[in-house]
């Protein structure tokens, strides 16, 4: 049985010192401007426990803002309209964002928020079990997602073990939220919307109770969770289904972080770009 999540993250601070090639969304060759001199340095990002069943985890300051710009320098050009239906990679009306997958190998900032997302998840989770991080842009022209869940489960060819098995956890990160930008919040109708007015600066406090909680899109801040149970049986958890609601005007950018059960084989890493996007 997975840990659930590791205690240290839970207790503690960060340190702080598919479809046609057109319709797909693109990998990103990145190259750290000055790769010589970066230094991961991971921000003292505040930890608040939303619900224990299932595991959300709501995660304030995540990134930082030389993180935030330049994820968005380097993904400005690459962005292709998403593909989803129903685990088949294929395009459909469900989603009209525009996502791009973001290759690690050249690029010292985005192994730094891969090794922040790792630290998170405790000693066990090993690089080779995440995903190419993924950028989803949505503007004010209708573009969301419906109801959906990251971890597969009609098509039993995402759940091999040579291709990673399932998708144990998520996190999404706000990478860019335009100043003028309304709605755009991400919904989780199953889980328990915290009552306290605290919350009210990331959770949208005017959602009725009975539509679960509604994430605010607030920059530099990000949502994890678990996607499967937590009892060994690799089986999807449905209380997680979540939602991203329309962006009625400006723009934002999201950051999916997708863990596996097992490392993930190389052919099946380098064909990232033909797997069904799922997020938030």
């Amino acid at each position: 049985m997975r840990p659930v999540v590791s205690l240290l993250a839970l207790t503690l601070p960060a340190l702080g010192s598919t479809s046609s090639d057109q319709d797909a969304p693109s990998q990103v060759p990145i190259t750290n401007p000055n790769p010589d001199e970066y230094v991961c340095r991971h921000p003292p990002y505040k930890i608040q426990l939303v619900s224990s069943s299932p595991l959300v985890i709501y995660i304030k300051d995540f990134l930082t803002k030389e993180e935030r710009h330049h994820l968005r320098e380097v993904s400005k050009s690459s962005f292709r309209r998403s593909a989803v239906s129903a685990n088949s990679g294929s395009s459909s009306s469900h989603r009209t964002s525009k996502s791009t997958y973001l290759k690690s190998e050249n690029d010292a900032v985005v192994q730094c928020i891969e090794s922040r997302a790792l630290l998170f998840q405790g000693h066990d989770v090993l690089p080779s079990q995440l995903e190419a991080l993924q950028l989803v842009r949505y503007t004010s022209q209708k573009e969301y997602f419906h109801l959906h869940t990251d971890w597969f489960d009609n098509n039993p060819a995402y759940k091999l073990a040579i291709n990673g098995g399932n998708r144990i956890s998520s996190f999404f990160a706000y990478v860019h939220v335009k100043n003028d930008t309304t709605g755009g919040g991400t919904n989780f109708p199953l889980v328990k919307a915290p009552r306290s007015e605290k919350w009210c600066d990331v959770v949208d406090c005017d959602e009725p109770w009975d539509k679960g909680v509604t994430f605010r899109p607030v920059e530099g801040n990000a949502i994890y969770w678990e996607n499967l149970w937590p009892d060994g049986s690799g089986r999807g958890d449905h209380r997680v289904i979540h939602a991203g609601l329309p962006v009625t005007s400006g723009d934002k950018i999201g950051m999916n972080i997708w863990t596996r059960q097992v490392p993930i084989g190389e052919e099946a890493r380098a064909g990232f770009q033909e797997y069904p996007d799922v997020s938030a």
